[in-house]
């Protein structure tokens, strides 16, 4: 089989924080945590080698609050406080973990057919969605807005329809019609508003309106071929959206809108050819002149390598839009985005991730503020630490039954600054060291 011939990759498992600030990768020995503020270097903030053959690794922000899953035990997760070196909890569902999604209000976890979701602070079970759609490959997505809590999965296993769910009230807001096959790839902007999506087909990426779920955006990736959309993301300030797959071309659209107070075209051919195809589209089925009118990419990068797998993100390095690529042999690229033109982005650094990182931990250990209360009081930062009371522990039974809702004040009130690596979460333990289990309840 051509699987065997193939040498595994590095990595099995990549992914950025919620603000792409940070690249937390998984080998078969453990997972890397580095910092991305700099281009010329890249900073390995940890690495753990204590559980091995990690699956999936999500960091939560710059702080140190790190959830990491294992092959050896799939249907288990564990809450790490990785500067202290201890597990804040686990819990354990029943059938294996697909993926997981953190904001500062809420932990989802997404298996194959239901998903759970947590309370962030104290690790409550708030909600279980049971009988969802099958969904082999866990895709979901959850607003990095902890104020917009927006939770987005498949509500059909053989359409492209989106299911909306409200994070914060525990309730349904909307399904969406999104493409007519399957769905691959899902995205919120970093205030929940939009929601981008790609179907098993991978031509056309479509943005909607959250909550309201209007289309707003039309992309074309490409006609001539069906591709797997590996990574779909949105730039910090909504104005771009970056699509890459299995082939060796990465898409960036700009999010922008047309007027018709655009200067007259200078007469030319290919002016002219324009306005007569606009025209045409007014006497064309709606699926056809709808083609013609898509938009192309802004700004396109064309990889090295084809076929491996790859996760893209848009960030700020150094006060500069860039590109950051990483793919599952061990590399992470850095381009230069040029956000007037577009065009071609240029790589300006390639990066080993498999080799010695430059480490900060003992830097940041040397400034290490007192150790807060507790885990709520940590990821709300209050600005009174609250009592004891208000702040409940680790639950041995998992939380909150199906469909409570939780009490307002256990809701975030304000900014939360985890985005600082100066800043610790909770050492609290589950009560007696036993694994939590996240009940059907």
């Amino acid at each position: 089989m051509e699987a065997a011939a193939e040498a595994p990759p590095a990595l099995s498992c990549f992914s950025y924080n919620q603000d792409c600030t940070s690249l937390a990768i998984g080998t078969t020995t453990g997972y890397r945590l580095f910092s991305l503020s700099s281009v010329e270097q890249l900073d390995q903030v940890h690495e753990s080698n204590e559980i091995p053959d990690v699956y999936i690794v999500e960091r939560l922000f710059s702080s140190s609050l790190v959830v990491v899953v294992s092959h050896a035990k799939p249907q288990q997760m564990n809450v790490y406080h990785f500067k202290k070196g201890t597990e804040i909890c686990n819990y354990s569902y029943s059938s294996n973990i697909l993926s997981i999604r953190l904001n500062r209000q809420r932990l989802v976890v997404c298996l194959e057919e239901s998903i759970y979701i947590h309370n962030i602070k104290d690790m409550k079970l708030l909600k279980t969605i049971l009988d969802t759609p099958p969904n082999t490959t866990g895709l979901c997505a959850l607003s990095i807005n902890h104020a917009n809590s927006y939770l987005a999965y498949p509500g059909s296993a053989t359409s492209g329809e989106i299911a909306l769910y409200d994070g914060n009230t525990l309730k349904t807001a909307c399904t969406i019609p999104a493409h007519d096959g399957p769905l691959a790839a899902l995205a919120f902007n970093s205030t929940g508003s939009k929601l981008a999506s790609a179907s098993e087909k991978g031509t056309v990426i479509r943005v909607f309106s959250i909550p309201g779920g209007q289309k707003l955006y039309e992309f074309r990736r490409g006609m001539k071929r069906y591709v797997n959309i590996s990574s779909l993301v949105f730039s910090m300030d909504s104005q771009f959206l970056c699509a890459s797959s299995n082939t060796e071309t990465v898409h960036i659209f700009k999010l922008e809108h047309l007027t018709d107070s655009r200067p007259e075209e200078p007469p030319t051919w290919s002016g002219y050819m324009g306005k007569m195809f606009q025209a045409a589209t007014n006497y064309l089925p709606a699926q056809v002149s709808g083609m013609m009118s898509q938009d192309r990419a802004f700004a396109t990068v064309r990889l090295n390598i084809s076929g491996q797998r790859n996760i893209c993100a848009l960030s700020t390095i150094q006060k500069l839009p860039r590109l950051l690529v990483t793919t599952s042999d061990g590399h992470l690229y850095i381009y230069n985005l040029d956000p007037q033109d577009g065009g071609e982005c240029v790589l300006i650094k390639n990066h080993s991730l498999l080799g010695s990182g430059k480490m900060e931990e003992n830097k940041e250990n040397d400034l290490q503020p007192p150790v807060p209360q507790s885990y709520a009081a940590t990821v709300a930062r209050p600005s009174t630490v609250p009592s004891t009371s208000t702040m409940p522990g680790y639950s041995e039974d998992g939380g909150a039954l199906r469909g409570e809702v939780i009490p307002e004040h256990e809701f975030a009130t304000g900014p939360v600054c985890l985005d600082d690596e100066n800043e610790f979460p909770p050492i609290i333990l589950c009560r007696g060291g036993q694994p939590g289990k996240a009940k059907r309840s």
